[in-house]
């Protein structure tokens, strides 16, 4: 009997990330969002996807926007917070109880930055 993984794909913006001095392109993580109301709320990370290519052209676009206020309501150190402008498509399992992003893995930019696709929870 297989037994199916189902995935789901979303677009989040990227709020932050987390650097690394050992990770391919110097990216640990990326640090997610999505809207909620009119308020951008995290949604989780993704520390996975990206190749080293992808890793260093992305962490060059995102230092052209870092930013020292967090854009979302979020304590975390050592997280390097960007404008969110940047939308990323995301694959992921399923969400937590507590409204995160369980096992996403980062898929790429959108190609058009178009924030009426960033993803909208329900609750």
């Amino acid at each position: 009997m297989k037994s199916w993984l189902l995935f789901q794909s979303d677009s989040f913006f990227i709020v932050g990330y987390e650097p690394s001095a050992v990770a391919h392109g110097g990216i640990r993580n990326l640090f997610l969002a999505a809207y909620r109301g009119h308020d951008l709320v995290y949604v989780g990370n993704v520390g996975t996807g990206f190749n080293e290519r992808d890793a260093t052209r992305l962490r060059k676009n995102l230092d052209k926007l870092k930013t020292s206020r967090a854009p979302i309501a979020l304590k975390q150190r050592g997280v390097v917070w960007v404008q969110p402008t940047l939308i990323a498509e995301i694959e992921y399992r399923a969400w937590t109880d507590d409204g995160k992003l369980r096992h996403a893995s980062y898929k790429g930019l959108r190609e058009r930055q178009d924030n009426t696709e960033v993803y909208r929870p329900s609750r």
